[in-house]
């Protein structure tokens, strides 16, 4: 008797782990219930992915979404209808909002504000400080949680922790992977009048590649001195690639699709507009982190969504504040690398979904096998666009990207067996909800 499911995604070149090919993908109760050859199977609804590629969901693990407390540059809502605008089925936010995401309470705050909201899935990164270093290896197992982020250089916020036993103090306590910006704040303060103002590309001059080696060098050491996993998000330097190859038992690392496409010369072009903590810096560090996606140092890929208004950034600098968006944009920006052949499909889907489940332990996310939840990222890799702002879910209504020309757009969402986003449009109603991770479900 021939099965029935509730979708079935059909002639499509499934990509996973274990290479790619022609296989249609059932899908019952929001999970993935069977995939391979269902010409003879039945369903409530059919998507004909002909010509297209059905990657696992994106997961992208660093946005910021400014709520509570900065909707005027985003909200829950729209940072999340960026994000399956640009095929990305999950997101985990960052803490640094207003009030700080520091406590249970302020934690389940943003669940709530988040659950049948947002349109995507979520987690919600927890701050690390000295006063709830003590907690943290119980805030990072609640409900929701993506684990504990901590700032060792000062950016968008007030969550700094800058020295090696304020670090200490946290680390002794998490017992999930915990997340840093690592930049060394006796450095940039130090160095704080290498800025010159109305020029951003000072900005790298500022917060050299010094300041971002040193702190991760000093994070490396604090980890094995408390015998603790840490995440070293948005690498910046070729230095930092060639040191944590060295230490890839006990550190992850994330690039970033602007680091990895930008370089210092496009200031003069862009301005204020890719102003970003740590910087976009000189095309040899660009190099260098493309080395380590080749080489498999980095892990994972992250857009760091930060988004300002137009407005905030176009005081002039050091007055305007560090960010871009990004979340929107992940998926073309990485495949037109693709088509350039700077990293194969395969390689764009072990950063962007199999990456993440595996350094962050997510429960029935990033892969396409059956049991695990029916997220996909449906992406036409032919197809030519051109970025506009006009294009951009977010409330900020901008991206660095304006006029750039891709091949490879995402075409559309599928989160838990509902198509979200298809060809540009929202077709079904925010339903998101929050992640799950097994090591949260661990005994103390």
């Amino acid at each position: 008797m021939a099965a029935t499911y509730d979708l079935i995604l059909t002639g499509g070149t499934v990509v996973n782990h274990d290479g790619r090919g022609a296989r249609d993908i059932g899908v019952r109760g929001g999970r993935i219930a069977a995939v391979g050859d269902l010409s003879q199977s039945s369903a409530g609804e059919t998507i004909d992915c002909t010509g297209l590629h059905i990657l696992p969901g994106v997961i992208d693990s660093q946005v910021h979404f400014r709520e509570p407390g900065m909707e005027q540059k985003e909200d829950l809502e729209t940072g999340s209808r960026a994000a399956v605008l640009g095929g990305v089925t999950a997101v985990f936010e960052m803490p640094n909002t207003k009030p700080l995401t520091t406590s249970e309470a302020a934690l389940a705050d943003k669940v709530a504000r988040a659950t049948n909201r947002m349109h995507c899935d979520f987690a919600f990164w927890v701050g690390g400080t000295r006063d709830n270093a003590r907690d943290v290896g119980e805030l990072e197992r609640l409900p929701g949680a993506a684990g504990i982020k901590v700032f060792m250089g000062s950016s968008t916020g007030d969550l700094l922790v800058e020295d090696d036993e304020g670090v200490a103090s946290i680390l002794r306590n998490t017992r999930r992977r915990a997340a840093f910006h690592s930049e060394d704040e006796f450095r940039l303060r130090e160095r704080l009048g290498e800025r010159i103002e109305g020029d951003p590309s000072s900005h790298p001059v500022w917060r050299d590649e010094l300041a971002a080696l040193t702190c991760t060098e000093r994070l490396v050491r604090v980890a094995r001195r408390t015998r603790a996993r840490i995440h070293v998000l948005h690498i910046s330097t070729a230095e930092e690639i060639a040191f944590l190859e060295q230490h890839k038992d006990v550190a992850t690392c994330e690039a970033t699709p602007h680091h990895l496409t930008l370089s210092a010369d496009d200031y003069a072009r862009l301005g204020n507009l890719m102003q970003m903590n740590p910087p976009v810096r000189a095309a040899r560090h660009r190099d260098g982190v493309w080395h380590g996606v080749a080489q498999g140092i980095i892990d994972v890929l992250g857009s760091d969504h930060a988004p300002h208004t137009l407005e905030e950034k176009q005081k002039t600098y050091p007055a305007s504040p560090s960010g871009m968006t990004g979340v929107q944009t992940l998926v073309p920006i990485m495949l037109d690398h693709v088509n350039a052949g700077r990293l194969s499909l395969e390689r764009f889907v072990d950063l962007s979904s199999h990456g993440p489940n595996r350094i962050y332990g997510i429960a029935r996310k990033g892969r396409i096998a059956a049991g695990y939840d029916a997220d996909f990222t449906i992406v036409d890799l032919k197809r030519r666009e051109t970025i506009t702002n006009a294009q951009q879910g977010s409330k900020a209504g901008w991206t660095p990207y304006d006029g750039k020309q891709v091949t490879g757009w995402p075409v559309g969402t599928v989160i838990r067996g509902k198509r979200v986003m298809w060809e540009g449009e929202i077709v079904t109603p925010s339903q998101g909800r929050a992640v799950e991770f097994s090591e949260a479900l661990l005994k103390p």
